[in-house]
């Protein structure tokens, strides 16, 4: 392989890219891999997209480039103006970001600038969820919650105040999935009261868990209880739509599920599903007309609202509403929770299937009934991904408590995906599954 003067998070490398088309990429030696993760859960609408490169090649004859402090653009005014009708009421005043770190920032920033200037100084703690994962700038690692990503950087940060993510699947108790989802919830109550009611800012967390948890979903008591919280202290709610929106669990925002109604947004991945670097905050209009009546956000990036990835973002949303691909993943979602739930059946050592949408996972255990963990030496959520990999097969991992133990898998291909494709990435999972079982030494049911 070639030397390369890239580096990344690893030094691993991979095949070099040829194209992509669909569901699919090819490498440069033709070998042809199914993206079942979707990349980072981004690619939404698929790969080449002849409607959204058309998008970008107009935009391109016109202008690539238009600073927000000199000149205002069409793609991005028309962006915005489909954004905010997609958002809960009163959520109309968007603020466009290049990623999905940089659109958590600006809603911790906006959030403090908003009680900064309404005399409310003393609100600076934004609570957060343990395990969880919220980007990878330094404000957005204070409020995440995995252990690999915060102690290097802790000594330059104030790490924010934690919780317990509501993990339901690993209680073994008596209570019903609503009476947990309230032992939760009042966690938040009691990490408020711990704190100081007056010093909390905020509750940031992605209403179904991202590649932190692996597409935890928490029962309904849960949501209705922390938003009913967040009111009563008068803290600012944000939710972390960073994986989750753009149609990716079965409606355009997973907050609808649950009928949140947050004050703060954060969206990327999907919405542009990757076709230019793009994200969103959405904000109530009182927080943001607060802070510019004050003076002005003091906040910004070089490429907010470039025209060239606007213009890709608004093609994006126009296949996901037109093609009603929400609809699309609620019901390819539920055909392949259910083939993936099937596999428990073959191997013992999966332990839960969960998500919603075509934002699932499955997760590796020991043992079922306790679901302790697999050892952590047996680096089972790199295994398996290498045996998948190898047949042509992308799937994501984590690990799933904290960082440090557990393996999750996330398979969560495009929201185009079609049945015969689905049938696809199921065969060469078993595969897979088989190949890293037989390795591991795990045992295999063949009835």
């Amino acid at each position: 392989m070639h030397k390369s003067h890239l580096f990344y998070q690893t030094g691993n490398r991979r095949p070099r890219v040829g194209r992509a088309e669909g569901i699919y990429l090819w490498d440069v030696d033709g070998k042809r891999y199914i993206d079942a993760s979707s990349g980072p859960m981004v690619s939404n609408i698929g790969h080449s997209n002849p409607r959204v490169l058309a998008a970008m090649k107009k935009q391109m004859d016109s202008a690539t480039f238009a600073y927000r402090l000199h000149f205002e653009n069409d793609a991005a005014e028309n962006l915005a103006t489909m954004t905010a009708s997609l958002m809960p009421p009163g959520l109309d005043r968007i603020f466009l970001v290049s990623g999905g770190s940089e659109a958590v920032e600006s809603a911790l920033k906006l959030a403090r600038q908003y009680a900064y200037v309404t005399d409310q100084r003393e609100r600076w703690k934004v609570i957060s969820l343990f395990p969880s994962y919220h980007g990878s700038t330094l404000g957005a690692v204070a409020v995440t919650g995995m252990h690999q990503f915060v102690e290097p950087f802790r000594a330059m940060i104030r790490v924010m105040p934690k919780i317990s993510a509501p993990t339901c699947y690993l209680d073994r108790d008596e209570l019903t999935l609503e009476e947990r989802g309230l032992r939760y919830a009042k966690l938040l109550r009691d990490k408020i009261e711990e704190e100081g009611p007056g010093s909390v800012l905020a509750f940031i967390m992605e209403p179904v868990g991202g590649a932190s948890t692996g597409a935890l979903v928490a029962p309904d008591s849960w949501y209705r209880e922390i938003s009913a919280i967040c009111k009563e202290y008068g803290i600012l709610l944000i939710a972390d739509e960073v994986m989750t929106g753009a149609g990716r669990t079965g409606r355009f925002l997973a907050s609808e599920h649950w009928n949140l109604q947050p004050d703060i947004i954060a969206m990327a991945k999907g919405f542009a599903a990757g076709y230019a670097p793009l994200g969103a905050m959405a904000a109530d209009r009182k927080i943001v007309d607060a802070v510019l009546a004050s003076g002005g956000f003091a906040h910004g990036y070089t490429y907010a609202g470039n025209p060239l990835a606007c213009a890709a973002g608004v093609a994006v949303l126009d296949e996901v509403l037109e093609n009603n691909l929400a609809g699309r993943a609620a019901e390819q979602g539920a055909r392949l929770k259910s083939m993936l739930a099937g596999l428990m059946d073959r191997y013992p050592f999966i332990g839960d299937v969960r998500g919603k949408g075509l934002l699932l996972a499955f997760e590796l255990v020991a043992d079922r009934t306790t679901m302790e963990p697999l050892p952590a030496e047996l680096n089972a959520h790199i295994k398996l991904v290498e045996e998948a990999y190898s047949r042509g097969l992308i799937i994501y991992s984590r690990r799933t408590r904290g960082g440090i133990v557990g393996d999750h898998f996330m398979v969560c291909p495009p929201l185009i995906v079609t049945d015969a494709e689905l049938d696809e990435i199921l065969a060469i999972l078993t595969d897979s599954l088989d190949a890293f079982a037989a390795s591991a030494n795990l045992a295999v049911s063949r009835n």
